[in-house]
């Protein structure tokens, strides 16, 4: 029986097995700043998406009212069909008499103390700000710097 001294032997080298690495730690460190990103502004669009359906409700409070002055906040938040902590992300309030606001809370993508605040003005209704670039639209831009 005679041997083949000339049997290729079979597998990766060590070289090659490092080019893979290098190639997934280039992707990642694309990817995940880029998901991250992604996250934030679907969080943003969920908390946006909350406080509009209640703009509806709120109009019809303030007709009905004149003013958010005359109840307490949890008494106006349940009559416009919502509670406090009824979204995961953060919680909503009442400020002033004319303001609607959701604030992000840890534990969201979106940083802690982000606002997204809905403010009625007698002459052209509820109008929309952002405290965080990273979650504004065209319908809600960021809040202007004081």
């Amino acid at each position: 029986m005679k041997t083949n001294p000339l049997k290729k032997q079979k597998g990766f080298t060590l070289i090659e097995l490092m080019i893979v690495v290098a190639i997934i730690g280039v992707l990642s460190a694309i990817a995940v700043p880029a998901y991250k990103d992604y996250v934030k502004k679907s969080e943003g669009a969920t908390a946006l998406a909350t406080m509009k359906s209640l703009i509806t409700s709120a109009e019809l409070w303030y007709q009905e009212k004149g003013s958010f002055k005359k109840d307490s906040e949890a008494g106006i938040l349940k009559n416009l069909g919502v509670k406090a902590d009824s979204s995961p992300l953060g919680l909503i309030s009442v400020e002033a008499d004319n303001k609607l606001t959701f604030t992000f809370e840890e534990g969201s993508a979106v940083p802690k103390n982000t606002k997204i605040t809905y403010t009625r003005d007698a002459e052209a209704g509820w109008k929309c700000t952002v405290s965080e670039d990273t979650i504004q639209t065209t319908s809600c831009p960021k809040a202007a710097s004081k």
